[in-house]
């Protein structure tokens, strides 16, 4: 007969813990509680039922679960709730399973209760769970918080048990409610910017939600505890997707300006800034060294500026574009960045095409429109913050052609390094700091953000292209000194090569372990 380790993590259970732990012993050979630092009796319950107690901070149901996975001595597992206990068929059928083991995983049906009834009628039975395997070919995952096994093999058959696991689940229709509102917290929490949702979405959603808890699972036949369970699940529905759908129009964002000794070009791009029919919460400027003009400059716009405007700024000692970013990138509250060079006059709608574009697991790469030489005398020389598409002097004409509609159509995903342009970019900031920045081993102008894409697509962030939106239009200026490109190549195939994911020398200066 195998082994069997029992887990369960729990927070203020002491009304249901012992319970739980009294209908494993006649099948469990260890007992191992994980407790996210229980205020009443839970650990004192546990520890004097025979239990190994490990105190661990919560994060989410699926980590807490993964952890207490890991704490268990032997491979073979089984998983409860506090509030769940083992029917007497249950222990018999887990019992049998442990004296043969010709499954890698077993699965029971939950049978849980509402105000001391239990409902075989309706959504919440069977409710099939996954909580016995071999641990070796499996581990928690799913949504939080309704996690679920993932087995790692699909050639893995799952065996179903006889008996139900009990599920004393709520006592009325406060309770109920309660975790209706904290697992639609939890799921637009989690969804955010990950899955979409609008208006039409919400209603049939719900709808559907109360058709079919409601007849097609027979919830009408449950007769009052039926038709609250049933209510409640479509209330469920409906607020989950509504509050992910107030969640995905909140996002904040800093935006970060590099600038080096072009005070006149700068001055441009902060009236363009201005002129955003959507702002940032905070404005950076991302300074390389410039003099006492460029801060002037600064100084007296930070006086009636909308929003926060902040000078980044580090001693001139040559070309450490990377090393001010990571700076400026430290420096930022906001959870999403978008990063512009000194030199890119804004179009009205710029910030508000970044942020209909943000979404989880990928950053964005925007497109310039190049001014020609004239032109941008032209707009220095006036103060001219504006730029129409039917105006003179631009170089690529199409770059400058604004439509949603076009940008739906054509905005599109790159792999590889190649026409990349931090002068226009913008992305998660955790998703910057897990791959601790640029890489400020740079020095001298070029490959510092092809370098930087490439560790992000190997961490799985991806680069998309948008076009006919979120474009900024390039000033015109004398190409960079190149000397240092043959070396900022080598680095730059380094990451290639090695297929890193983060830098040594960027927002942490720690070496990769």
């Amino acid at each position: 007969m195998i082994r069997l380790s029992a887990i369960i993590i729990t927070f203020n259970e002491e009304k249901n813990i012992g319970r739980c732990i009294d209908s494993l012993n006649a099948v469990a050979d260890e007992i191992v509680v994980v407790d996210s630092f229980s205020t009443d009796k839970t650990r004192e319950i546990a520890l004097a039922k025979g239990a190994r107690v490990i105190e661990n901070a919560f994060h989410s149901h699926i980590d807490q679960k993964n952890f207490a996975l890991a704490q268990a001595t032997y491979d073979h597992v089984l998983s409860l709730d506090a509030d769940e206990y083992l029917s007497e068929q249950l222990t018999k059928s887990i019992l049998q399973a442990k004296s043969t083991w010709s499954f890698e995983a077993y699965s029971m049906n939950r049978l849980s209760s509402y105000g001391g009834k239990w409902m075989k009628v309706g959504a919440w039975y069977p409710d099939r769970k996954l909580r016995l395997w071999n641990r070796k070919f499996g581990v928690w995952g799913g949504d939080n918080p309704h996690d679920q096994v993932i087995l790692n093999e699909r050639k893995i058959k799952v065996k179903h048990l006889s008996g139900d696991l009990l599920h004393e689940a709520y006592e009325n229709a406060a309770d109920l409610l309660a975790k209706v509102q904290s697992y639609s917290n939890i799921f637009a929490d989690e969804k955010r910017y990950r899955l979409k949702s609008s208006a039409f979405k919400v209603f049939y959603k719900t709808f559907y939600s109360f058709v079919s808890n409601f007849f097609l699972k027979r919830g009408i036949l449950g007769g009052f505890e039926g038709a609250v369970i049933a209510i409640s699940n479509t209330n469920y529905t409906f607020y989950k997707y509504s509050k992910l759908r107030e969640a995905n129009r909140k996002l904040r964002t800093s935006l970060i300006i590099t600038t080096y000794n072009r005070p006149d070009a700068l001055e441009l791009v902060l009236l363009s800034v201005k002129n955003q029919v959507v702002l940032p919460e905070e404005v950076i400027i991302a300074d390389d060294g410039s003099g006492q003009s460029t801060k002037a400059v600064i100084s007296r716009y930070q006086a009636d500026f909308p929003v926060p405007l902040i000078h980044c700024w580090h001693e001139d000692v040559g070309f450490r574009l990377s090393a001010i970013r990571n700076k400026a990138i430290a420096l930022s509250r906001e959870e999403y960045i978008i990063m512009i060079d000194g030199d890119m006059v804004l179009p009205k709608g710029f910030i508000r095409d970044h942020k209909r574009h943000a979404w989880k697991g990928q950053f964005i790469q925007g497109s310039r429109v190049l001014l020609l030489k004239e032109q941008t005398k032209t707009m220095l020389t006036g103060k001219k913050h504006t730029v129409s598409v039917f105006d003179s002097g631009i170089a690529n004409r199409l770059n400058a052609i604004e439509s949603s509609l076009f940008s739906l159509l054509f905005s599109h995903f790159r792999s590889g390094h190649t026409r990349v342009r931090g002068a226009n970019l913008s992305f998660w900031r955790d998703d910057l700091f897990r791959v601790n920045g640029f890489n400020e081993d740079f020095q001298g102008w070029g490959r510092e953000d092809s370098e930087f894409a490439v560790r992000m697509n190997n961490a799985n962030i991806r680069r998309k292209h948008i076009k006919f939106a979120g474009f900024g239009y390039h000033l015109y200026h004398e190409e960079n000194s190149r000397k240092m490109l043959s070396i900022n190549d080598s680095i730059l195939a380094r990451t290639i090569a090695l297929g890193l994911t983060r830098c040594d020398n960027g927002i942490v200066k720690s070496p990769i372990m």
